[in-house]
């Protein structure tokens, strides 16, 4: 396959994605390519230095439409729900947008009765980073903004007396340790 690039002429990788479009240049009238750059494709002038005019390829890039949810409708104007990819993943959102502002979480997030050993007053909550991952953070973000990357365990440190514990996998199975990133010592198993 690579010998057939090299023939072919496309030995760079920025060659290889400068495959001609059919739409013209705005400002000189040349054609455009799509080409690939350190934050991916984009259309941009065949004449390039001359000239320098650029596109982004999708003229939304966030929160662009991926389904309509037929007979979902929306709570606030009655216009239909439509699922959006934004920044941080998936949810649903009036098709109406931006007259319309009504967003919905696809995944809830999952409470614990556990408080928050940082602030005291609000509960953990179970969230999805934008990469999948899973982590723990308090519901009264922004004016708190603990977060714990491990699953927590209600209970007491017995060497520093912090309020939280979490579970973690080491060779031995699963342990509980201090959730203090002070401390973090393991926690003994009559506890």
């Amino acid at each position: 396959m690579a010998g057939r690039i090299k023939e072919a002429g496309m030995s760079n990788s920025s060659t290889l994605f400068a495959t001609k479009n059919t739409e013209t240049c705005p400002e000189c009238g040349a054609e455009l390519v799509i080409r690939s750059g350190r934050h991916g494709p984009f259309l941009g002038c065949s004449r390039y230095p001359e000239c320098q005019y650029i596109r982004p390829l999708r003229a939304q890039s966030d929160g662009h439409i991926v389904k309509v949810l037929d007979r979902q409708l929306c709570p606030e104007c009655g216009a239909t729900l439509v699922l959006r990819q934004g920044r941080y993943g998936m949810f649903i959102g009036c098709s109406e947008y931006p007259a319309c502002t009504h967003t919905e979480l696809i995944d809830k997030p999952d409470e614990t009765a556990i408080t928050c050993p940082q602030c005291q007053q609000g509960k953990l909550l179970q969230r999805k980073s934008r990469y999948g991952k899973t982590f723990h953070a308090c519901d009264r973000y922004p004016e708190c903004q603990f977060t714990i990357n491990l699953k927590p365990v209600a209970g007491t440190c017995v060497i520093c007396q912090y309020p939280l514990l979490v579970e973690k996998r080491t060779a031995q199975g699963m342990k509980l340790f201090c959730a203090s990133k002070l401390c973090g010592k393991p926690v003994a198993e009559s506890e």
